[in-house]
């Protein structure tokens, strides 16, 4: 009985052509597992290709809500964005379709794991450590950091080996961009970004929305509704949350919201240039931000925007499956007991602009913010805090004074 290899599948010509590999090189039964997190059409057509590629099975698994819910809400929560731009789309997904991975491979039977990651990126080590945590025992195979059996490097070379192994398929040799899709983002890579020198080719770029240039010249109103941190509505309208990112996608696409041009530090040591739309994962963290502004203290905020960091970090490295972002996100599910409200914000070329928020639990006290004088806050009090706050000021000047008149003398 020949083992059993479950293949991370995408359908695109990479994983294409590793079926047959997989086959020729290890004489493995190749099990096909495409996880969706919200690719949309790029799942039309699958079952068929992957069959004609000689796999014996293929499953579609749907974990949108799952993606939802438990990966990117608590990278919201946390307020998780990485070298202060990137949204972390791709690097959210990937322990999420490593554990559906897992159970297919479980199920099956199977001895081994496969994906088609480069050796060069970050995606090859958010698989293999979330596998090495879930499933310790599965060995994980790698084609494009085993030169010395898998000898493609181009599309040419790829598509010419499908062709040799019965494989024709529809595939073009035209250069496109790299892309990543899921239901929060799409990154992409390649062509005129991988000079930092050249200005994106929007036109030619851009899948889920416009430039601002191209948005409408009127604003548009959004209401959104949170309960402990967890969007419940969109312009009193209430959605799961799937659906209320899907919708945050369409308004922030139409008004050019949410695309980001960085270059940014791999895990491997590279700094690799991309552009990310996240049209609606940018409108729902900025939702959320404007509420913990009004709910919480100036401590616990300050020490959120520092594990918040150090999240985005555990995240993007790949170490999801780990003790320390189980520590990091309880802190933050503390935190989220009272960002419970409503958000107004209007949408314009780009902007998020602010509109009213309002919670029950806010602590802005208009008695103490307003300049007349309330009965919680007596101005004289002040002289005596900042006697006390400067102090440590006021003693090391004294003593550089004496110091310097010492000298003098």
């Amino acid at each position: 009985m020949k083992e059993k290899v479950v293949l991370a599948y995408s359908g695109g010509l990479d994983t294409t052509a590793i079926i047959p590999w997989l086959k020729e090189h290890f004489g493995y039964e190749v099990i096909c597992c495409c996880v969706d997190c919200g690719q949309g059409n790029e799942l039309d057509g699958l079952d068929e290709r992957a069959k004609l590629s000689g796999a014996s099975k293929l499953y579609i698994e749907n974990i949108i809500d799952d993606f939802s819910e438990n990966y990117i809400m608590p990278c919201v929560k946390a307020g998780a964005v990485y070298e202060n731009k990137y949204l972390l789309g791709t690097s959210m997904a990937r322990p999420a379709i490593a554990k559906k991975l897992v159970e297919i491979a479980r199920k099956e039977g199977a001895s081994a794991i496969c994906h088609g990651a480069t050796g060069k990126g970050n995606d090859q080590i958010r698989f293999e450590l979330s596998i090495k945590a879930l499933a310790p025992d599965l060995k994980v195979i790698a084609p494009w950091r085993m030169t010395d059996v898998w000898t493609m490097q181009s599309r040419e070379d790829e598509i010419e080996y499908c062709k040799q192994h019965g494989i024709d398929l529809p595939f073009s040799t035209d250069s496109s961009y790299s892309r990543d899709r899921n239901l929060w983002h799409i990154s992409h890579e390649g062509l005129e970004l991988e000079d930092p020198a050249n200005e994106p080719n929007y036109d030619h770029l851009l899948v889920l929305g416009v430039t601002p240039e191209k948005a409408p010249d009127e604003g548009e109103y959004v209401t959104m509704t949170f309960e402990a941190g967890v969007p419940k509505s969109i312009n009193g309208k209430e959605m799961k949350v799937s659906d209320i990112i899907k919708e945050l996608n369409r308004l922030g696409g139409k008004h050019g919201i949410g695309i980001v041009d960085i270059v940014e530090n791999r895990v491997v040591g590279m700094k690799s240039r991309g552009v990310y739309e996240t049209p609606g994962g940018t409108i729902l963290m900025e939702a959320h931000q404007q509420l913990e502004e009004l709910v919480l203290d100036r401590a616990t905020l300050e020490t959120k925007k520092d594990l918040g960091n150090k999240f985005a970090q555990v995240v993007y490295e790949g170490k999801w499956f780990t003790p320390l972002r189980e520590a990091i996100q309880a802190f933050v599910d503390v935190t989220q007991e009272y960002v419970t409200g409503e958000v107004k914000f209007k949408l314009y070329k780009g902007n998020i602009i602010k509109a009213g928020t309002t919670s029950p639990y806010s602590l802005y006290s208009e008695s103490l913010a307003s300049f007349t004088t309330g009965d919680l806050y007596d101005h004289h009090d002040a002289d005596g805090f900042i006697t006390l706050f400067g102090l440590p000021l006021k003693v090391r000047a004294m003593k550089m004074a004496e110091l310097s008149k010492n000298k003098e003398n």
